[in-house]
């Protein structure tokens, strides 16, 4: 597995003004050739391939006298720029194709000099290292200090120098993982989380309700600083457009927001990391965080950042051999009753209801932890099935009686079965 380890640079001010200019080559390279291949289009002539547009953009721009500063940077961060050229209309080349999951991704757009965030990536052709006093030397940069939180567990492959809206510096190393390493440090088999399951229902009240009764109230970071941001727009909505104080105010704006996702992303990975290292199985639900955040509460969701939460989850999961599962969208894990001899559905709720009983079995239920034992068994069915079945266990296609209910299996069976039976049978 593949992981991103960031640590914050502290560049001197001539470093910056090297970095500034490495972000600068970086961009027209990548503005240059995405107007040739714009030309052509426009043209009808043939596709520009990738050799033929490094050689007209990087190699003879060079020798152009307008172009003649791409020679001051790393010739391995122009290559990279235009490598990113050709990962983004892979994108919406596959998402026109329907090769590609997800939302659609439109066509590679120009990059603008006055974007806020700036990025240029170092592999190892680049030549770049740590050296023995931490530091990090980069080509035709120098060697910048860096803040070390904690040591890299595997020689890194490529280094991602960034700069984001808040005027911070930050690298960004790539990682392989080492598998036997990630196995001593939480062994699976351990008999503190042997058999250990737990079921997740998220919410804005509590950021998450396990089924164990345990209630994670939510932080609202957002929520929180609201007070700080609001002054802070308002005076740099009052500055003069262009002027240094205008420029001034937007970076405090910006560090007062980084302070907000960064103490965000720290609560979702310590309780991460707290869940999948205590417990074998990690239940949730599948949530439709788009669709909900089209409501009034959608500040609140857009706080609480569950889509990134449980990305944690699953990643970490998989790292150290824990099972990390997802229940279906239409899942009714608040509808259900948790009691295995009866889970009888009663019905939608509103948000209000937050105790109901059973009319089934008579047992009072907590809304919340109710529904984190309903997505606690339903992820465990879904697992057994897959482990048992071979099933790649995705719960859109797994209904409660735990047949596929996917029509492009049944088409893809009908397929196989004719092109066995030969034109002989087909004939006949």
């Amino acid at each position: 597995m593949q992981l991103r380890y960031s640590f914050r640079l502290e560049p001197t001010p001539a470093q910056q003004q090297l970095l500034a200019r490495t972000f600068g080559c970086a961009r027209v390279v990548f503005n240059d050739a995405l107007a040739l291949r714009r030309a052509a289009f426009t043209a009808k002539e043939p596709w520009i391939g990738a050799g033929d547009l490094s050689k007209t953009v990087i190699t003879q721009g060079k020798k152009r006298p307008e172009r003649s500063w791409l020679g001051e940077v790393s010739a391995v961060v122009l290559q990279q720029s235009l490598r990113d050229l050709e990962t983004a209309y892979r994108a919406f080349f596959d998402s026109r194709s329907g090769k590609r999951n997800g939302p659609k991704a439109g066509p590679p757009s120009f990059k603008s000099r006055k974007s806020k965030r700036q990025a240029v990536r170092f592999t190892a052709n680049a030549r770049w290292k740590i050296t023995g006093k931490g530091l990090l030397s980069l080509p035709k940069i120098g060697e910048i200090p860096v803040r070390w939180s904690r040591p890299l567990p595997t020689v890194p492959a490529t280094v991602t120098i960034i700069k984001d809206a808040a005027g911070r510096y930050f690298a960004s190393f790539v990682i392989d993982t080492d598998p036997q390493a990630d196995a001593e440090r939480w062994p699976a088999d351990a008999d503190e989380v042997a058999g250990r399951e737990v079921g997740l229902d998220m919410g804005l009240t509590h950021f998450a309700v396990l089924d164990t009764g345990e209630k994670i109230t939510s932080p609202k970071f957002l929520r929180r600083a609201e007070k700080k941001l609001k002054k802070l727009q308002r005076d740099h909505s009052r500055k003069a457009k262009g002027s240094k104080n205008k420029e001034k105010s937007r970076r405090a704006l910006a560090r007062q927001h980084a302070k907000v996702a960064d103490a965000r992303h720290e609560f979702h990975h310590q309780l991460s990391t707290r869940l999948v290292r205590e417990h074998q199985a990690v239940h949730a639900e599948t949530l439709n965080v788009k669709g909900m955040a089209r409501g009034r509460l959608a500040k609140s969701i857009h706080d609480a950042g569950w889509a990134a939460f449980l990305n944690m989850l699953e990643y970490k999961a998989e790292r150290y051999g824990r099972t990390f599962q997802r229940t279906g969208r239409t899942f009714p894990s608040s509808q259900r009753c948790s009691n295995p001899v009866c889970h009888r559905i009663d019905g939608p709720k509103p948000l209000k209801v937050r105790t109901w009983t059973c009319p089934g079995c008579g047992t009072v239920h907590d809304r919340d932890i109710n529904a984190a034992r309903n997505t606690r068994q339903e992820g465990a069915r879904i697992h057994a099935l897959k482990v048992a079945e071979g099933h790649h266990g995705d719960p859109k296609r797994l209904r409660s009686d735990g047949k596929t209910k996917d029509p492009r299996s049944r088409h893809d069976a009908k397929k196989q079965e004719a092109k066995e039976s030969g034109p002989e049978t087909r004939a006949a």
